[in-house]
């Protein structure tokens, strides 16, 4: 049977639905309608049926979604049952702070090094992370099954470092190096452009006020 295509819409939502349904067991809440569910998160109730919908859609008329049942189903489908081994390359204070998210470890993200081309950082730990050499990443990334890597490092170094990490096994890159990076159809790249985040915010802004004006 033909997999269906998932929109990248959808998927950008998932991890909403993720944190949502997560708030809602933390205050020991059993039960949602999609109708609740859209009032939380600002998300029309028939968009939140259609995306479940993907995936089989979990719910059942008149009783709405086991949140736990879902919050456990859609943790599948974005691979947080899985642990994930990650490292940081750059640990500057976006890298330092980074590691310092003890969140990442609650939806199995586990920082296990911070690597640095400066050697006055050799040594010191964030969190009890270490920080190495960027010549003792290859066995690192080898001894503790690393598999993905966060880059917060200039973009004049990011396409060289990504090479590297492609030739250690690396599969998936967080990148917040202002370059988009050119690696093999496997590897999966997420880009964070904070400047260009901006920018949307900017826009979003200016839209607001253009409509205020208008009133």
């Amino acid at each position: 049977m033909e997999k269906k295509e998932i929109s990248q819409a959808v998927i950008t939502r998932l991890p909403r639905y993720y944190r949502y349904l997560g708030e809602l067991l933390e205050n020991s809440i059993e039960r949602i309608s999609s109708n609740e569910l859209s009032k939380r998160m600002q998300v029309t109730a028939s968009q939140i049926r259609q995306d479940l919908n993907n995936f089989g859609g979990f719910g059942q008329q008149g009783y709405g979604y086991n949140v736990k049942y879902l919050h456990t189903e859609i943790g599948k489908i974005l691979g947080l049952d899985d642990k994930h081994n990650l490292i940081i390359i750059g640990a500057g204070n976006l890298g330092q702070a980074l590691a310092n998210y003890t969140s990442f470890e609650r939806i199995g993200f586990v920082i296990k090094g911070l690597f640095d081309i400066n050697p006055k950082l050799n040594g010191i730990t964030v969190r009890g992370i270490p920080v190495k050499r960027m010549d003792e990443m290859q066995n690192f990334i080898k001894e503790h099954s690393i598999d993905m890597a966060i880059l917060t490092i200039p973009k004049e170094r990011a396409i060289e470092v990504a090479t590297m990490l492609v030739d250690f096994g690396i599969k998936g890159i967080w990148n917040f190096a202002h370059t988009d990076l050119n690696v093999p159809d496997d590897v999966v790249v997420e880009n964070v452009h904070l400047s260009e985040s901006l920018m949307r915010l900017s826009y979003n802004l200016k839209q607001e006020e253009n409509k205020n004006n208008v009133k």
